[in-house]
């Protein structure tokens, strides 16, 4: 029988580690599959956010009055565009988690700033103001939504062997 206090071995947490038996610090498959899945969200967001505004509000967005609650293909090119803008957050995730220190912080401040840019952009768009309100809001719900469904994946996609268990 041995005694478990001259156990040094590769199960001893003192044993000094090798690069090579390292776990990677990203799960890529986890980050890329919670990335398209945000990409989806984010496009049915865009949807469901244009057809309230066009159907039941009755603020023509994206397309003229008599377009009815979809609107046009407008409609399909922003839900893309909103999916687009995911996946790209994505890959920044990736880059960011896989080179920066507190990769996660560096993220959200990116993502916020680039939602307040999408937010503020309509209103220096010639439109009425209720569709430049309306085009910001739904803006400001894909950024957010974009920013914190990453973010979770992101936290979740990081393989720290200390976290092991917990």
């Amino acid at each position: 029988m041995t005694d478990p206090r001259y156990n040094y071995g590769p199960d001893n947490p003192q044993y000094p580690q090798h690069p090579q038996d390292q776990q990677p610090k990203v799960n890529v498959g986890k980050l890329w599959a919670g990335g398209v899945g945000t990409a989806v969200v984010a496009a049915l967001l865009v949807v469901v956010a244009i057809m309230l505004i066009r159907g039941v509000l009755g603020i023509a967005i994206l397309s003229p009055e008599g377009a009815g609650a979809y609107g046009t293909v407008s409609t399909t090119s922003y839900a893309v565009a909103a999916a687009g803008a995911a996946l790209l957050a994505t890959a920044l995730l990736m880059v960011l988690l896989l080179a920066m220190p507190s990769p996660l912080t560096f993220f959200t401040w990116i993502c916020l700033l680039l939602t307040a840019v999408a937010v503020i952009l309509p209103f220096t768009l010639v439109a009425d103001l209720d569709a430049k309100i309306a085009t910001a809001a739904i803006n400001l719900l894909v950024g957010l939504c974009i920013t914190t469904m990453l973010s979770s994946v992101g936290s979740a996609a990081q393989n720290d062997p200390r976290r092991a268990g917990y």
